[in-house]
């Protein structure tokens, strides 16, 4: 048995382990050292995978079909996201937040459980060789992530049960679509799909991308598949949330790539006209991205629980990456890939940093906090690292992949869509300097005065994560070989980097020189601030400003209802249009919820179901 073979093994057994070992103190160390074990078996697979080759698992015979699963270079890196994120957060479970929430009534060990399981999905998709057990792992996914949810019960189990209608429609249109290619194709094999698709007509690629972008789009939370997202995963308990965030989601962009990129190619989407509009297939998924990108960040800046606005930024992050796989080219397309690791990476640290928070001080409200810099200083350093990668800003990791996208849409002359990405970028830096003023700056709270640092065992997760995020901020010349090989392995031109970026002719960007010129400038102005001997350290309840002298009963913190002006100014447009769009479409889903609950809580569910599914079945075939 090779290192694969090995990787997958231990992935479905740790479920099991972790279930045994469900209700002992140990549980979490146990579920970290296995998950370091797998991390360790990916990594030694690194030199083949990223040269190029594919390592090979094992192919399965069922009814005639066979179905194949192996590891090439896409599969690895989306692996790697998969696993370190889900090691970084079982650590942070693992000792003082787990032990808080075990003695709060909450299912530690099943948590566990679940994060396991949704790693050996994951996996199970990402090694996928073949339409079927694509589409098998893709359930698998989409089960696993609804148990992840239900963990936490109450309010969270309404969210899960709105994700996983979404999910089963987008199945539903996803196995549409796997049948068809079946059809065309005879075999589910990738090579043979791939042959097949130059001879099919344009109505038939249309209703092929229209079923496959849909059914993808509901996972990654494209618009107008969204609204499941943020209230699932900001409801999951902390450590679980960090883990949804940094990649569940992203397991559509990878079935995009594998489907819309690798079998149908972005050449065929460029020429796949709709009808009489004056845009291609293509056209269209740049704008919904870019919707993507907007719309749910400005929802992010009205949030006042911080886990929801972090939630609301995880699907308008999304927008970034199928924008630059979509552009197609090689800068784009590795903006839009190593966006994935840099958002994985902010994510996860701001969701562990905003646990750090609620652990402490027992809220998510922004309006009942502030100054806490002074209480819990490296949670505060992992924000801060986490907010500026999150923005774009350098010389964080975010800055590299979204340079990249903004500088190619330039070079293709996409000056509208251009637009729109900005407009979401200052969307986000004014909604995550709000998440940051409201929680750590400003006056400090009087019920919050005794408030300590996070313990070590969530510490250490938050800064290894912070560190990855400057370092591959500094250097983002390793990740993107990872990204060249991606790009090899779904048939898109390969970028190539430096160690401190790219160096092209139609512009370059070398962070190594960026991050020495900012640390000279910061380096400068922490001399002559700390150099002139003349700053006085007082404590936020013995300040002045203002001309009046801040005590305890003096309240020095505008946290509260947080840009109300720019509210007002957008309140209006906002109620009267996405607003009225968001309840019309929850309302579908509500609805299309309850009906599906009544099918299959009747005696003969199962039948209703079949039926549902020939149905649709007969129609779209």
């Amino acid at each position: 048995m090779n290192a694969l073979g090995w990787l997958v093994l231990l992935s479905a057994l740790t479920p099991l382990v972790v279930l045994i070992l469900a209700r002992t103190r140990m549980v979490g160390w146990v579920h970290a050292g296995l998950l370091g074990v797998q991390l360790l078996l990916l990594l030694a697979m690194t030199g083949p995978v990223i040269g190029g080759a594919t390592v090979p698992g094992w192919t399965l015979s069922v009814m005639g079909w066979q179905l194949q699963w192996r590891l090439d270079a896409s599969g690895w890196f989306f692996a790697l996201i998969t696993l370190g994120a889900a090691l970084a957060s079982t650590c942070y479970a693992a000792g003082e937040w787990g032990e808080r929430h075990r003695a709060a009534g909450g299912r530690l060990g099943l948590l566990h459980a679940s994060v396991a399981l949704n790693v050996f999905a994951m996996l199970m998709l990402l090694l996928s060789g073949d339409l079927i057990s694509l589409f098998l792992g893709w359930e698998l996914v989409s089960w696993a992530s609804y148990l992840l949810m239900l963990v936490a019960g109450g309010v969270a189990r309404e969210t899960a049960m709105r994700y996983i209608t979404y999910a089963m429609v987008g199945a539903m249109a996803i196995f549409a679509g796997v049948v068809l290619l079946l059809q065309q194709a005879g075999t589910p094999d990738f090579a043979a799909v791939i042959a097949v698709v130059p001879r099919l007509g344009s109505g038939e690629l249309g209703l092929l991308v229209l079923l496959f972008a849909s059914g993808f789009g509901v996972k990654m939370g494209l618009l107008p598949f969204h609204l499941w997202q943020a209230g699932a995963y900001a409801e999951t308990p902390g450590p679980g949330a960090a883990f949804l965030g940094a990649i569940s989601s992203r397991m559509g962009l990878f079935a995009i790539l594998v489907v819309l990129v690798k079998l149908i190619g972005i050449a065929r989407l460029d020429a796949l006209s709709l009808g009489q509009l004056p845009v291609d297939a293509r056209d269209l998924l740049a704008w919904v991205a870019v919707f993507t990108i907007i719309f749910p960040t400005y929802t992010a800046m009205r949030q006042n629980d911080a886990r929801y606005l972090l939630a609301w930024h995880g699907i308008g992050q999304g927008g970034y990456m199928l924008l630059g796989i979509i552009l197609g080219d090689a800068l784009g397309s590795a903006g839009g890939i190593l966006h994935v690791f840099n958002y994985a990476s902010c994510q996860a640290a701001l969701f562990l940093a905003v646990t750090a928070v609620v652990h402490r001080t027992g809220t998510a409200d922004l309006n009942r906090l502030g100054g806490l810099v002074v209480r819990m200083p490296l949670t505060f350093l992992t924000l801060l690292i986490g907010i500026i990668g999150l923005a774009g800003l350098p010389p964080m990791n975010g800055f590299v992949s979204k340079w990249m996208i903004y500088r190619d849409l330039i070079e293709q002359g996409r000056p509208l869509l251009f637009l729109g990405t900005v407009i979401g970028t200052l969307g986000t830096i004014l909604s995550v300097y709000k998440l940051i003023h409201n929680m750590f700056l400003g006056q400090l709270r009087l019920e919050h005065d005794k408030v300590h640092e996070a313990p070590w065992s969530m510490l250490a997760p938050m800064l290894v994560l912070a560190t990855v995020i400057l370092l591959s901020g500094v250097m983002p010349g390793i990740p993107l070989a990872w990204v060249a090989a991606v790009q090899e392995a779904v048939g898109l031109p390969v970028l190539q980097s430096t160690l401190g970026g790219v160096d092209r002719a139609g512009g370059s960007l070398d962070m190594l020189w960026v991050f020495g010129v900012m640390l000279y400038g910061f380096g400068i102005g922490a001399l002559l601030f700390y150099g002139a001997g003349r700053a006085k350290r007082v404590h936020q309840l013995d300040n002045y400003a203002g001309g009046h002298f801040l005590s305890s009963d003096v309240r020095y913190q505008y946290s509260d209802n947080f840009y109300a002006g720019l509210m007002r100014l957008i309140g209006g447009w906002y109620r009267g249009s996405f607003a009225w769009a968001e309840r019309a479409i929850a309302s579908l889903v509500d609805f299309a919820s309850v009906l599906m609950q009544a099918l299959y809580r009747r005696a003969n569910g199962e039948a209703w179901a079949m039926l549902a599914s020939v149905l649709l079945l007969w129609v779209v075939v």
